[in-house]
Parts: structure tokens; sequence; C-alpha cells
């Protein structure tokens, strides 16, 4: 493929990582009264992306890539907004006892998310049922590589990360930030960040191979740029994301209040009853 060919699938996919994370931080910071019709919008969109991914299962056109990515990452969004807004969370509703640790708050961190994490990984399994054995399997690919890594940065926001996006959270989320830990660097980041790029270094490979079709050459074109977005983000974790920047019409309250905290002062607004560790 020539970078001709290449950028398109690539910007497209870039556009719509942007584009999608700003409308739901857009409608999650409207009124929670709100929330019912936004989910209900969202729903309804929903059912049209699992039939849309149905259908572009059978479909092997560049065209049929475009289909099945985006109605998996309207998919995606779906249970964002089921999460954000409160509707699909865990059992646990909570902030973390001080004295927790361990495997102990482990197991209150998972309890706060665990309905969600359910969702998503039946919502995977569905996927895989809906499309065996079809030619186009990008949607569900799509939807696979977004679950993978966002698994590994919510573990990373479990063990440490000095810069959480915790001014994202909406009132109502506010008790989860209790069970992210305030930490210069863990353990699993390097392999996190080692093995997105390793999954981006396949993708490439399989979209520049003489031999791919146009089908795969724009869906792993899609699933590349997702995944180095993927990496990105956990790199964000690191250094001071630009969240003014990318999302500042959507959230100006947050973004612009998490860029004009200096570093120290940050860490402490949002670990103020967590040492730095």
């Amino acid at each position: 493929m020539t970078f001709a060919e290449v950028a398109p699938p690539m910007l497209f996919a870039a556009f719509v990582w942007w584009f999608s994370t700003g409308a739901i931080l857009w409608l999650n910071r409207l009124p929670r009264s709100t929330f019912r019709w936004s989910f209900g919008v969202a729903s309804v969109v929903t059912l049209a992306a699992i039939i849309g991914l149905v259908a572009s299962a059978g479909d092997t056109s560049t065209y049929g890539a475009y289909m099945a990515f985006a109605c998996a990452i309207a998919l995606w969004g779906w249970h964002e907004m089921s999460f954000l807004m409160g509707f699909i969370l865990g059992p646990r509703r909570d902030a973390c006892p001080a004295d927790a640790g361990g495997w102990r708050r482990f197991r209150l961190a998972a309890a706060t998310v665990m309905h969600h994490e359910v969702a998503l990984a039946l919502t995977l399994a569905a996927l895989v049922a809906l499309t065996w054995t079809q030619p186009n399997q990008m949607g569900t690919l799509t939807f696979l590589v977004l679950w993978v890594m966002r698994l590994s940065a919510k573990f990373n926001l479990f063990l440490g990360a000095p810069h959480r996006g915790e001014e994202l959270l909406p009132p109502h989320l506010q008790h989860l930030k209790s069970y992210f830990r305030h930490r210069r660097m863990n353990a699993l980041i390097p392999l996190s960040i080692v093995g997105g790029i390793a999954m981006a270094w396949a993708l490439a490979g399989l979209a520049h191979a003489p031999s791919a079709a146009p089908l795969e050459q724009v869906g792993y074109s899609l699933l590349l740029t997702m995944t180095l977005l993927a990496v990105l983000e956990h790199i964000f974790m690191f250094v001071p994301p630009p969240n003014a920047l990318l999302w500042g019409w959507a959230a100006p309250d947050t973004t612009h209040r998490a860029v004009a905290l200096t570093p120290p002062a940050r860490a402490t607004h949002l670990s103020a009853s967590r040492p730095i560790e």
C-alpha cells in the first residue's frame, strides 16, 4: 500500500476516535435528567450497528471494512455511555476503604466495574458467534482490540499512574478515584506499551502484505490506527495528556482545569488521601 492508500483509513479511524470520545464527554456533562434520553437514542443506534455488523460480515469490499469498523465503534460507544452515565457499573458504588490493600483492594475495585466488564465480554462473545466463518471479521476484531487495550489501561490505572484522567469523571463516579493509585511508574506499563507496539507492528504487516486484499488493507489499517491511539493513551498516563487541546470543545470545564494545574498541584488535588509511591 502507498501512503495515499493508507492515509484515508487511518485518518478516518483517528477522526472517529476523536469525535466519538468528545461526543460522549459532551453528553456526559449535560444534566443527569438527559441521560435516559441520550442513552435511549444511543441504544437505537446500537441496534442498527449490530444489524450493520451482521450485514457487513459477508461484505469483502472496502466499504464493508469501513462499515464493520464504524458499527463496532458505535457498539463500543454504547458501552462507554452505559458506564459513564451510571447505567451499567458494578454492585459496589462506595469509595475504597483507607485500610484496603492487596487482594482485598482488587476485589473491591473489581466490584465497582464488574457488570460493565461482564457486558463487554458477553458482547464480544456475541460478535464472535454472529460473524463466525464470515469473510469480514473487521467489526469483531475492532471490538477485540478495544477490549484488550482498555482492559490493559484499567489494570494500569489500578496499579498506579501519575495522570489518570480523574478530572473527566462525572460526579456520580467520583468514588472510582479512590481505587486509583498515584505512582510515577508501575511494572505493567512497559509490558502494555511494548505489547501494543508489537500488535501494531503485526497489523501493519497484515495491511501491507503483498497478498492483502482491499478489505484487509483497509481493515487492518483501521485496526492499526486504533492500536496506536490506545498505546498513546497508555503513554498519556505518564506524561501530561493534551485533554484541553483534544476535547476542550466537549468538556471545557474539566479539561482546562486539568491543564491549569501544575503537576505537583494536580497530584495533590487528585490523590490527597494517598501518598505518591
